[in-house]
């Protein structure tokens, strides 16, 4: 294992990762140092003591998807191959070839969990008395990881798991913590809608507008306004783009 770390400002210097605490963010920097050359930590509770952080730490690493865990305790920093490139013969391959394997790697080198093993991606890497579980909580928010699909619409944590979803999807960096960001995200709950149906439009919204002149329309004012609901029931290949706004003659401030 190497004894030299680099880290991304593409990802310590995201809103993302400067909301968290900065005791979490000290963690994560100290899981990164002491990861392998995959980025595969195996001794998160270890550090996590010996640098005095908390379980609370930990878990937000984990809600806000800067760390994977799985079942076995082992965890993976997801960022790992945009923060640090090893040359081959320099790398020393991970003793975790299983867990490497449930894995996949997308086009900007983070790590995402292959969809026929979401279900084994957990947080027990921090057993206690009371059992960490794949529900995490982050304050008074409740996120399950993986199975998520009712809201609660007063916690930041629901805020934080649309948002962050949509910025993995779009590859932007929106914030959680903006007002109308929380107020948009909230008029939707109250009407009933579930966290697999913001997904569901940040997918149909991503899919049909990403590279085109709709791209910068990939933004939580529009995707979660008062035509969410048509873009959760748009079929596949329906185009709810360019034509369709002028035919309407919807305003949409730029």
């Amino acid at each position: 294992m190497g004894d030299r770390r680099m880290f991304s400002m593409q990802i310590v210097d995201s809103d993302a990762f400067l909301d968290m605490p900065l005791s979490t963010q000290a963690l994560y920097f100290h899981l990164s140092m002491r990861a392998d050359d995959d980025g595969f930590v195996d001794n998160a509770r270890k550090i996590m003591r010996a640098v005095g952080c908390s379980q609370d730490d930990m878990k937000i690493l984990f809600g806000k998807n800067f760390v994977l865990a799985f079942e076995d305790g082992v965890c993976v920093i997801k960022h790992w191959r945009i923060h640090n490139y090893i040359r081959t013969d320099r790398k020393k391959t991970t003793a975790y070839i299983e867990h490497f394997d449930k894995l996949d790697t997308k086009e900007n080198g983070s790590y995402t969990l292959k969809k026929s093993n979401v279900s084994q991606v957990t947080t027990t890497c921090l057993p206690s008395d009371n059992q960490v579980t794949t529900q995490v909580k982050l304050g008074k928010a409740n996120i399950s990881k993986g199975n998520i699909n009712t809201l609660s619409g007063e916690t930041d944590g629901v805020y934080q798991e649309v948002i962050d979803y949509l910025n993995e999807k779009a590859e932007t960096q929106y914030r959680s913590s903006s007002a109308k960001t929380k107020s948009l995200i909230k008029a939707r709950v109250n009407d009933g809608f579930k966290l697999e149906d913001f997904k569901t439009v940040i997918d149909n919204k991503v899919s049909e507008w990403q590279n085109t002149e709709m791209a910068k329309f990939i933004r939580p004012e529009t995707l979660f306004g008062t035509k969410f609901e048509s873009y959760l029931n748009q079929k596949k290949g329906q185009s709810l783009g360019v034509d369709w706004l002028k035919d309407h003659k919807m305003k949409w401030d730029e």
